[in-house]
């Protein structure tokens, strides 16, 4: 040892700084992984924790949020470039370390944090949560991450499209494979479709209100919101639609559920279900899948307004409780009962409306919960599927003569929409489709019918369908 390095002094140990907004966009993403949690229900308590204790302000929660979800929707992509970067298998790199390595190239790639803070930040944020040893990994790679951009990324780890269009398509749009591939058939055209629909499902959705007929109006909640803050909905006569930012819970009607949060497309199903011309009595209408309660809280408004009774069935106690909650001061007759839509405790032919938003893989969603795509499996549709065909075999049961069945799903998978309605009425007969396209008025690109397919790139609404069926005998 030289003389010189002799009398250097020790380096001295730094302690990590926290970063408090992305020590809570990691802990949302742990919890998404390791709970199987999903992000919408896991931020907000996190932030209002956040507000009480770090004192975040609105741009620190923007930050976080932006954080996680734009981790989530491209965690594909990110995990393509990362496994570019290190020289081992992604499977034997620890999920923690991931979190960072695809929080850090979020803000790398997608976002306009500069480079050099991004990279710090992240490094800082393993120091905490990981060790000095392991941010140096996270150092190392996210270094490498920082040499191109985005579309140079893409160039390099998703394979030409000429050569492999759906495996092309779920590297760049951030999709598993077979997920592009289920939502190409259901959409059907070329390239320009599937591409617009794979970017809408990686934007940010608006904030929908609903102003629950009898309760609330658009024009009040317009007027409460105020021009900036809100406009009217596109396609549905009860929707305001929400500016960046809202925040739902400060508005009184929304606290008092005479109005609250509902996607467009799902007040357009609820609404033609209701408008489906009917012959004969109408007084007794069912919600057969009602959890967690949004249409049945539409569907008892709009009935109450016929002086129409609806009884809402959840399987779930702890949903027939949320149903209870969107429920509770409808000023119609209502009830809201604990029952499984497969086994019905109503006697056939009771009800001359029904409804079944049955359980589906939630592909329609994956905007608002973008760790679903990564979640889901193909083997989970055959697990749905005899449930699907029993609740519209059901409903068909329940319903009148002359009745009207709404089967809903909010999924556009062919194997839980069209496939499902033909395979139950070929089976069971006794029903007819009606076209469900009239009844929603200037909605464009509703398709052939007489069933109806939403999309968020052609609609901005979550990708509902719906199918109308009568009851023949």
């Amino acid at each position: 040892m030289s003389e010189q390095s002799r009398r250097r002094p020790p380096k001295q140990y730094r302690r990590p700084k926290k970063d408090p907004v992305r020590m809570l966009a990691f802990e949302a993403l742990r919890a998404v992984d390791e709970r199987d949690a999903y992000a919408n229900l896991v931020l907000p308590p996190l932030l209002r924790k956040a507000r009480e204790k770090e004192g975040f302000d609105g741009r620190d929660a923007a930050l976080a949020t932006e954080l996680v979800y734009g981790t989530l929707r491209r965690q594909g992509t990110y995990d393509a470039i990362i496994a570019a970067c290190i020289d081992r298998p992604l499977r034997e790199v620890d999920p923690p370390v991931l979190d960072v390595l695809a929080l850090g190239a979020h803000q790398l790639l997608g976002t306009r944090i500069p480079t050099h803070a991004a990279v710090s930040a992240s490094v800082e944020l393993a120091r905490v949560v990981l060790g000095d040893g392991r941010a140096k990994f996270v150092n190392a790679v996210l270094r490498k991450i920082s040499q191109r951009d985005l579309d140079a990324w893409l160039d390099e780890v998703a394979p030409p499209y000429d050569e492999d269009a759906e495996d092309h398509l779920a590297v760049v749009h951030s999709h598993p494979r077979w997920v592009v591939s289920a939502l190409w058939d259901a959409l059907g055209g070329g390239r320009a479709g599937i591409e617009d629909l794979l970017e809408a499902d990686n934007e940010r959705p608006e904030v929908t209100l609903v102003a629950r007929p009898g309760r609330s109006t658009v024009d009040e909640l317009l007027d409460v919101l105020g021009e900036e803050a809100g406009l009217p909905g596109r396609w549905s006569p009860y929707a305001v639609r929400l500016a960046e930012g809202g925040e739902p819970g400060a508005i009184d009607a929304v606290r008092e559920g005479r109005a609250g949060v509902q996607d467009e497309g799902s007040q357009l199903v609820a609404v033609a279900l209701a408008n489906a011309p009917l012959d004969g009595p109408d007084k007794r209408w069912l919600d057969g899948c009602a959890g967690p309660g949004g249409k049945a809280a539409l569907l008892g408004a709009l009935a109450a307004e016929r002086g129409a009774a609806l009884l809402a069935a959840e399987k779930q106690p702890h949903r027939a409780r949320l149903v209870d909650r969107a429920l509770a001061g409808n000023p119609g007759p209502y009830q809201v009962i604990t029952a499984d839509g497969t086994r019905p405790p109503w006697q056939p032919g009771s009800f001359d409306r029904v409804l079944v938003d049955v359980p589906c893989s939630g592909l329609g969603a994956l905007r608002r919960r973008p760790e679903a795509r990564w979640r889901r499996r193909p083997e989970d549709l055959e697990s749905f599927a005899p449930l699907q065909r029993t609740l519209l075999a059901e409903a068909l049961k329940a319903v009148r003569v002359g009745g009207i069945v709404g089967y809903a799903t909010c999924s556009p998978h062919l194997a839980e929409t069209r496939v499902v309605v033909d395979d139950v009425l070929k089976k069971q007969g006794g029903a007819e489709l009606i076209d469900a396209r009239p009844l929603m008025p200037d909605v464009p690109a509703l398709g052939d019918g007489p069933d109806v397919q939403l999309w968020p790139h052609l609609h901005g609404t979550d990708a509902m369908y719906l199918a109308l069926l009568r009851r023949t005998d």
